[in-house]
């Protein structure tokens, strides 16, 4: 009896031995769709793996900003994290490209260039020493603001904030004549009230999560951006796991990343309607005024492309499979 105890103990001790437990970093706060489908996807590779590959998250900004967390996976404190697409450019800078200032026009546009593009930003970003588990999309970002937004006149009189290190966000405020305030992302809603900003760039739901809604009251009907999110993992710690496990955990989380996907639309037409309802100023644009909102684009554009921001490849793909999205919907 002794000894199958013994033996047991040891099977055990092997079996803990050959576990391996990823630990994510987020600003993602608790209780959002994001943080419900991630640790759904992580429940499901647990039972799946017997137990082998365990994934923890350490989420609402616990672990820092986008640098730091980025500076504890290069360490090995941490082993991977959720970020935006301009949080990732950190990690690889063609990860941000989807949030080019007015790109897409509406999600249809957006459905048919993610189908050819994910594959692409996930090779791109495998190749900078990460595996991208999942990707999604958290919606379009539109400006919202504690004061009346109707005109880039109006624009420029504004304290606008961009994140810390998102240069394709300061690019565009700038086009617009705007000089933004760059602040972490925690340091928003204390800046709202003390008044250091009166305007930010999110989406609907996002504004809710962060409890910014409380302080903004107008917001710009126009899409100013396309927000994407991945989960990434260190491709060092990726590659000692076995090809079984390796498959699990991409099979769960393109799963519950997909689900985000679809739980974050809703999420966001709930959030645009909560706003409404508690008062905040919904603001559309004419024809007229978008062209000239667009054309903030353009230069903005213009100006990442000759700086070679992204792989031309990339920017190539990207500009085809709009078109003929655009071109389908004709």
């Amino acid at each position: 009896m002794k000894k199958l105890l013994m033996t047991f103990a040891l099977s055990l001790a092997a079996i803990a031995a050959q576990a391996t437990t990823i630990k994510i970093a987020t600003v993602a706060p608790e209780g959002t769709a994001w943080m419900r489908e991630m640790r759904a996807g992580a429940d499901a590779v647990k039972k799946q793996t017997d137990g082998r590959v365990e994934v923890k998250y350490y989420p609402g900004g616990v672990m820092g900003d986008d640098a730091t967390v980025v500076r504890k996976i290069k360490i090995g404190q941490l082993q991977g994290g959720a970020f935006t697409g301009s949080q990732l450019s950190l990690i690889d800078g063609n990860a941000a490209i989807l949030g080019l200032p007015f790109l897409f026009r509406n999600q249809q546009e957006v459905d048919a260039v993610r189908a050819k593009m994910d594959p692409l930003l996930k090779a791109s970003v495998e190749k900078s020493g990460f595996v991208a588990l999942g990707i999604s999309g958290g919606g379009f970002a539109y400006l919202m603001s504690t004061r009346d937004i109707k005109t880039k006149e109006d624009l420029k009189a504004a304290k606008v904030w961009v994140p810390q290190g998102d240069h394709i966000a300061e690019v565009a405020f700038k086009a617009a004549g705007v000089a933004p305030i760059s602040l972490p992302l925690a340091d928003v809603y204390t800046s709202l009230q003390t008044g250091l900003i009166d305007t930010v760039g999110n989406t609907p739901a996002g504004a809710i999560a962060f409890q910014w809604h409380t302080k903004l009251k107008h917001v710009v009907d126009l899409p100013l951006s396309y927000i994407v999110g991945a989960l990434v993992v260190d491709k060092k710690v990726f590659d000692t796991i076995s090809g079984e496990d390796q498959k699990i955990l991409r099979d769960e989380f393109t799963a519950a990343f997909s689900r985000i996907d679809s739980v974050g639309r809703k999420d966001n037409d709930d959030a645009l309607a909560a706003l409404k309802k508690q008062g905040v100023d919904i603001y559309t644009p004419s024809a007229e005024e978008q062209k000239s909102w667009q054309l903030i684009g353009d230069i903005a554009n213009k100006q990442l492309v000759s700086e070679n921001a992204f792989a031309p490849e990339l920017l190539a793909a990207l500009h085809k499979a709009l078109d003929e999205a655009r071109g389908a919907g004709k």
